[in-house]
């Protein structure tokens, strides 16, 4: 194989109560990804559209991810990767991410797969360094092995796959404002009450619970955030309004997509997540701020092959 085309998925990370561990894989929604193998013996971006985002190798997330791959292979192929954002930059649905994993998936393809996809995980995060200053697994682990993912440990890493309930369908509505993921991240408390953690414990563990039995109903009591969602919600919005409004209309549970802007309404079933999103909509025409609004079921695959 000389030439691969992939489709690299955004992702909700966090999920309310499980931040920086938890993630999920949306299905309709992500970038394009070409890549194709050069006898130059050099990793090259050779076309970006969609977005205004560097080409140079060591300052996109795509070209740091693979050459952390290339490196660990001790491997001197060349490739040309061409990336088609359908993905803003900034917008909280894993846009580096998405990047950074289609970029080494595809490159681990056309090298006939020495890795299998959870191993490349290392790689992707090398991305997200670049782009947050963490090496977060939140958003590439659901992005390259799908469904629900939970970061069991950072420190060895190990990433555990959630089974994804069938009726599921997100609701993601994108306020056109940038957030970005490092300014998100300095606002942050670094220390928390106990009285806290151990609420966002039993929630995190409820949610896990519910993935396993198919209990949307307890899977909708445990979409709460006690820690983040107070703090960053005030950079987004009518966050509080379309959080009301949802779940008024029916979504089981609302919260931050990663960093932001970008917010989440998690509902059960197609029709309950179309009347979210009409009134999600309806609400957001009588505001000033331009928006993208997106409905979609989880992708139980990650990056697939085109």
């Amino acid at each position: 194989m000389e030439e691969i085309k992939v489709f690299a998925p955004a992702t909700v990370a966090n999920l309310s109560c499980g931040f920086d561990v938890l993630g999920c894989c949306l299905d309709n929604v992500g970038d394009e990804m070409i890549v194709k193998k050069n006898d130059l013996r050099k990793l090259r971006i050779t076309k970006l559209e969609g977005q205004d985002l560097p080409m140079e190798i060591d300052q996109n997330v795509a070209g740091v991810a693979v050459q952390a791959m290339l490196e660990k292979l001790g491997s001197d192929e060349g490739f040309d990767i061409e990336i088609y954002k359908k993905i803003k930059a900034g917008s909280g649905i894993g846009s580096s991410a998405a990047s950074s994993a289609g970029a080494v998936f595809a490159v681990n393809k056309l090298l006939g797969s020495p890795f299998k996809n959870v191993e490349l995980l290392p790689f992707a995060m090398e991305g997200e360094r670049l782009a947050s200053g963490n090496a977060h697994a939140d958003n590439v682990a659901p992005a390259l092995l799908g469904g629900f993912t939970l970061v069991k440990s950072y420190h060895p890493l190990e990433v555990l796959s959630l089974p994804s309930p069938e009726e599921l369908n997100v609701v993601i509505l994108h306020p056109q404002i940038e957030v970005k993921t490092k300014d998100s991240r300095a606002i942050i408390k670094r220390n928390i009450s106990l009285d806290k953690a151990v609420s966002q414990w039993g929630n995190l563990g409820a949610l896990v619970s519910a993935l396993y039995t198919n209990d949307y109903e307890l899977l909708g009591r445990s979409l709460k955030d006690e820690i983040v969602e107070p703090i960053r919600s005030i950079l987004i919005p009518y966050f509080d309004e379309i959080k009301a409004l949802s779940l008024e209309s029916g979504a089981l549970g609302f919260g931050i997509s990663g960093s932001g802007p970008s917010v989440y309404a998690m509902c059960r079933g197609r029709e309950q997540a179309e009347n979210v999103k009409h009134q999600i909509a309806e609400f957001m025409e009588k505001q000033s701020i331009t928006y993208d609004l997106h409905l979609s079921k989880i992708n139980p695959e990650g990056v697939k092959i085109l």
